[in-house]
């Protein structure tokens, strides 16, 4: 193997990554020299492997690191079934990662439906719960998201107005349904996985929807763009980043990167301060929500736009952002107008000092 500075660079941001979430060494033999087996009740940790430069370089690091730190290792693939021949690529992704030594390697096939979302998202959610299902049994999951790929969604998020949530971009880790993942390399870069391809001699497969490779660390952006009718984030990869680069005449993806951290930090202590309000000023019952807002007309704008929006996911009512200022003015701006409509029957009306939000149906109960 050759370590690379790029490589000893991934293989530490991943240690650190694992030992932050509690999965340190699993025992003083796998100090020594030799080749030692994971106990069969080690913490199982999967690699979910789409096939592509950076989650294939993932799988080969993963496999090394767990293996110091005496973690089994696993990979799971999606086959969204959106192309010709996805079965194939999944079958060949699967070889693969058995090849680095991964086990197990489970390839779940899934149905995508992008009614009323769009293509794009209903992959993502479809991909989520299939691995969150495959993976019930793992202790993580580690994703292969890299610098660029938060610079990226912090992009996306700016061009679709999604305010400071859009500029903190992808958290480190997360939990969705018990399951815990995790983001080890946002510190590095798509030229460093690539180079660890090279490194450790691996194969990847191309999406021929990410558009030409535009890995060429020249500054250029391509002569022609991609197609309107391919992916947003292919898009900003392949034109808009490129682009920024050259006008900037710097590392726009370091410094987009940077400014998703600072503004993490941000986000977590307005997260802390809603979560206080919202112990305080919601309560949840069966499927209605009700707001009291004596509690929260004193608070800044800030807290309770966050309050409403985290409340109503957490009951899983769906809302856009023009609704939750909606149902922010029923607090301080209420003159006795009509309620706020969402999605799938519900709505959110005032009464006195309380906003309940239920399906239509449960507001004649109030």
């Amino acid at each position: 193997m050759v370590y690379s500075s790029r490589l000893r660079k991934a293989i530490g941001q991943l240690r650190t990554a694992l030992a932050d979430a509690g999965f340190g060494l699993q025992d003083a033999r796998f100090t020594r020299h030799g080749k030692h087996e994971p106990s069969t009740d080690a913490p199982l940790i999967m690699v979910a492997c789409s096939g592509g430069r950076d989650s294939m370089a993932l799988a080969a690091v993963s496999a090394t690191v767990c293996a110091s730190l005496g973690l089994r290792c696993g990979a799971v693939i999606i086959d969204h079934r959106l192309q010709s021949g996805s079965a194939d690529v999944a079958e060949m992704t699967a070889r693969r990662c058995r090849a680095l030594g991964l086990d197990p390697v489970r390839v779940r096939a899934i149905e995508v439906h992008g009614t009323g979302q769009g293509v794009e998202a209903a992959a993502r959610e479809a991909r989520y719960s299939a691995i969150v299902e495959e993976c019930s049994d793992a202790a993580a999951v580690l994703l292969a998201h890299t610098r660029n790929d938060q610079a990226e969604t912090v992009l996306i998020g700016l061009l679709r107005s999604a305010g400071l949530d859009a500029i903190a971009g992808m958290e480190g880790s997360f939990s969705r349904d018990g399951v815990t993942f995790l983001r080890p390399w946002l510190d590095v870069t798509r030229e460093e996985t690539t180079g660890i391809c090279g490194d450790l001699e691996l194969t990847w497969w191309d999406d021929p929807t990410n558009g030409p490779d535009t890995v060429q660390g020249d500054g250029l952006p391509p002569s022609d763009p991609l197609p309107a009718d391919y992916p947003l984030r292919s898009r900003v990869r392949h034109d808009l980043m490129p682009y920024l680069r050259r006008f900037a005449g710097a590392d726009v993806v370091s410094r987009l990167s940077i400014g998703a951290g600072l503004a993490q930090t941000d986000r977590e202590y307005l997260n802390e301060r809603a979560q206080e309000i919202m112990e305080r000023a919601v309560t949840f019952d069966g499927d209605q929500v009700r707001f009291d807002v004596v509690t929260l007309r004193t608070q800044h704008e800030a807290i309770r736009l966050r309050v409403i929006a985290h409340a109503l996911g957490q009951a899983g009512i769906a809302c856009s952002a023009r609704q939750v200022r909606q149902i922010d003015r029923l607090i301080t701006d209420w003159h006795g107008q009509r309620g706020v409509t969402l999605p799938s029957g519900y709505s959110a009306n005032r009464q006195k000092h309380v906003i309940r939000v239920c399906q239509d149906g449960g507001h004649a109960n109030r």
